[in-house]
């Protein structure tokens, strides 16, 4: 029971968040949402920012999870590569339509669940890792073009997803910034001698 709870306020914060906005949802409305009083809202979060890396948490650990499905497919390490790469591309996307509040996680503000961020940032890295050894192993990657790109590749994918977003919002349509990047990262680490 504390477990369906305590999930059932995270959903209910995490839709009122989308749907208001962070600094517009108060406590009120997350007890109101989810049928509970304030009472036992405090039993399970001492505030609101509490609740939202709760939120945050949750939305880590479903992107992790549909990376970890990613790496354990049967197709090859260049393949799992793009789609590594683009998944995590798409999750910042998808965060930003709903709404910008919830994609702090993913940006450069490093003044909200930084704590979760560098977590989430430290799984991916985990599985990056896993896909390269996977594709220097069978051939497919340079091992030293991997372990140059390895560090870089979170601050990367920040930047082209921040610039490839504000350009969809000036221009009014998607940007081929990340394609362009998938295709560039790919094309650095493919063992040249196996081509």
């Amino acid at each position: 029971m504390v477990f369906k709870t305590r999930d059932r306020l995270i959903e209910v914060a995490r839709q009122l968040f989308l749907l208001k906005g962070l600094e517009n949802t108060t406590m009120l409305d997350i007890a109101n949402a989810s049928d509970n009083g304030r009472r036992t809202i405090y039993t399970y979060f001492k505030s609101k920012s509490e609740i939202y890396d709760a939120v945050i948490q949750r939305e880590s650990e479903r992107h992790i999870s549909s990376l970890r499905e990613i790496a354990a497919l049967d197709i090859t390490a260049t393949e799992k590569m793009q789609l590594f790469l683009t998944r995590n591309f798409d999750v910042i996307k998808e965060a930003s339509l709903k709404h910008d509040s919830l994609i702090s996680w993913l940006t450069l503000d490093f003044s909200r669940s930084d704590k979760i961020k560098r977590a989430v940032v430290e799984k991916e890295s985990e599985l990056f890792d896993m896909i390269v050894r996977e594709g220097v192993r069978t051939g497919e990657f340079d091992a030293e073009q991997c372990d140059r790109l390895r560090r870089l590749i979170p601050t990367m994918v920040q930047a082209v997803s921040r610039d490839a977003l504000t350009s969809e919002r000036k221009e009014g349509k998607p940007s081929d910034l990340p394609n362009e990047f998938v295709k560039f990262i790919i094309s650095t680490i493919r063992n040249k001698q196996s081509n």
